[in-house]
């Protein structure tokens, strides 16, 4: 893709993490014409890895700007992205994980919400999905319609009468599909990170939920993961 913006198209702000949902999330915003704001927190994650994926994810889109916002959530812990806990390895379960950092897509939309309405943006994309997202309540289509309504109520824009769309594309769709949404796209998966616990070499653990939602996706879509794994699943 270019990596230029138009400045007559529309713009909308895309919460980015770096990982492949949001990178997804952002080219569909691309293609349907918007022009691409990218919006990245940093908060203090142990993944940091994707924060270089994040950059360089934006520059393929041609974001018009991408910021990085940081916000420091290992003050609040509560998480193992964020506190001295464990990942977890031993295979994506049913339970909400220890990944979950609580509240997270809550704090992020409302960060991405002011910055929207700050520069005149009415759209809102975000790479949430209700299938292969290991339980995270945040995610869930509940959530983003009822966000939808209280970006309504808690902004000048609603109040005088506008709103936001904040737009979910991957919202029913699973990793294979993603993946080959990717693809379709010309998305090279290997620009993104998923891994909750990259080892110190910089290779992606392979066993944490993510790593292990990632490769399976690339699987059954037969699409490339050219993503260095440090271990393979045994299950």
């Amino acid at each position: 893709m270019a990596n230029t913006a138009d400045d007559a198209a529309p713009k909308a702000v895309v919460l980015l993490s770096g990982g492949l949902d949001s990178m997804v999330a952002g080219a569909l915003a691309r293609e349907s014409g918007f022009a691409v704001n990218a919006l990245t927190i940093d908060y203090n994650q142990r993944h940091r890895r994707e924060l270089s994926a994040a950059k360089d994810i934006a520059a393929h889109l041609g974001a018009a700007r991408h910021v990085v916002l940081p916000l420091d959530l290992r003050q609040f812990g509560g998480s193992a992205l964020t506190d001295d806990i464990d990942v977890p390895k031993d295979g994506v379960g049913e339970e909400i994980p220890v990944t979950y950092v609580p509240a997270r897509n809550l704090i992020f939309l409302s960060l991405t919400l002011g910055w929207a309405e700050a520069i005149g943006a009415r759209d809102i994309f975000i790479g949430v999905n209700a299938l292969d997202y290991s339980g995270y309540p945040d995610c869930r289509p509940e959530f983003i319609a009822s966000f939808t309504e209280t970006a309504r109520l808690a902004t000048r824009d609603g109040a005088e009468g506008g709103g936001f769309t904040i737009h979910t594309p991957l919202q029913y769709w699973g990793k294979a599909r993603i993946a080959q949404e990717a693809a379709r796209l010309g998305l090279d998966p290997a620009m993104s990170w998923s891994c909750y616990d990259p080892t110190p070499e910089g290779l992606a653990c392979g066993l944490c939920d993510s790593c292990r939602l990632r490769r399976k996706g690339m699987a059954e879509a037969g699409v490339e993961d050219r993503t260095r794994y440090a271990a393979d699943p045994v299950d």
